[in-house]
């Protein structure tokens, strides 16, 4: 198995590469950013390069590229770097936690997927997606390209996840419904009717401050 450069240098970056180097066993090489922001030569004890001078340094042929980037952005700036790399000549990893439950054969390049996720069978997962941990994908379901689920999300069968969505915490959303591009969900979404391209949806209910001090409650 090559080394691995990986994209970024912020917390997700970090856990990216504990977790390729602590539970795959796979050698992370260096890690790259663009020049613009490049501080410094070294990364977590490991090379830091431009991305503009990579491919010199640590050629395509020896090493396949992880972008570790978050939803910036909603996912294009992530997508953005995965296509840079593979325009280089890099092959894209993906990181499939050996906790997760997984039980379909249909996931894509650059997929950063945690601890207790479970994907049912037929279910189908984009490039470019992030399964945070805890999440639920029910079976017959698509999660399409540069995706991001947060934690202990229920998505049920049939579902369709359009590409470039967002998914807050907590999120549950009901069998065969289409979740548009570009959708953004707030944490707490029940999600029982197909959303509008672009769309930004919150839960209806919020929660209220009561008047009573919590030192008075009786508990």
């Amino acid at each position: 198995m090559k080394p691995l450069i990986i994209f970024g240098a912020g917390d997700i970056a970090e856990l990216a590469d504990f977790y390729f180097r602590r539970t795959l066993d796979r050698e992370v090489a260096a890690f790259v950013v663009d020049a613009a922001f490049l501080k410094g030569d070294t990364l977590h004890g490991r090379p830091l390069i431009a991305l503009e001078e990579v491919a010199k340094v640590f050629p395509p042929d020896g090493h396949d590229a992880f972008v570790a980037v978050s939803y910036a952005k909603m996912n294009r700036l992530r997508a953005d770097k995965v296509a840079t790399l593979r325009e280089a000549g890099y092959r894209l990893a993906s990181y499939v936690s050996p906790k997760a439950t997984v039980l379909t054969e249909q996931i894509g390049e650059n997929c950063f997927i945690l601890e207790d996720n479970t994907l049912q069978p037929f279910c189908r997962i984009g490039d470019n997606v992030t399964l945070w941990s805890g999440n639920h994908i029910g079976h017959h379901s698509v999660v399409e390209d540069n995706v991001f689920i947060s934690s202990h999300v229920v998505v049920s069968g049939g579902v369709t996840i359009g590409a470039n969505s967002f998914i807050g915490v907590n999120c549950t959303i009901v069998d065969h419904i289409t979740v548009a591009p570009f959708t953004l969900l707030g944490a707490g979404c029940i999600v029982q009717a197909n959303t509008d391209p672009e769309g930004v949806y919150s839960p209806v209910a919020t929660i209220e401050k009561r008047k009573v001090p919590s030192t008075r409650l009786k508990i």
